[in-house]
């Protein structure tokens, strides 16, 4: 299984969703940021890059997986993991951000294994 890292940003009980480019896997649908660990990568190193690739913020603080899912189809499995970030997100890879709480989350088109992670884990805790 390749590791994918996804980062559980919450601010004032809202969690952080971005929107899938439209020309991209899963195109239009909404998921947790992060990406692939590549190879000799930490998940923690992995986490900083993808979030200052794709938002323009500094990661200060991953902590454990909460979470991890085969990705449906595919060989990834997704590690949802707590993350601090400071600075203001910023969609550079993605066509939105949305921040929303778990029950706004059910009303979203998540990602497959974004969606499992939403009723699977956050809404039940």
């Amino acid at each position: 299984m390749i590791p994918v890292v996804a980062a559980v940003i919450e601010m004032q009980g809202k969690y952080l969703v971005c929107q899938r480019p439209g020309n991209k896997r899963h195109g239009g649908l909404w998921e947790f940021p992060g990406g692939k660990v590549r190879s000799g990568e930490t998940d923690v190193n992995a986490m900083r890059r993808e979030l200052s690739e794709e938002l323009n913020v500094i990661t200060v603080e991953v902590g454990e997986t909460l979470f991890e899912v085969p990705d449906p189809g595919t060989d990834f499995m997704i590690m949802f993991k707590p993350v601090r970030i400071i600075g203001e997100p910023q969609p550079l890879e993605h066509a939105a951000l949305s921040w929303a709480t778990p029950l706004e989350l059910i009303g979203y088109r998540l990602a497959p294994s974004d969606e499992v992670f939403v009723h699977r884990y956050l809404i039940k805790n």
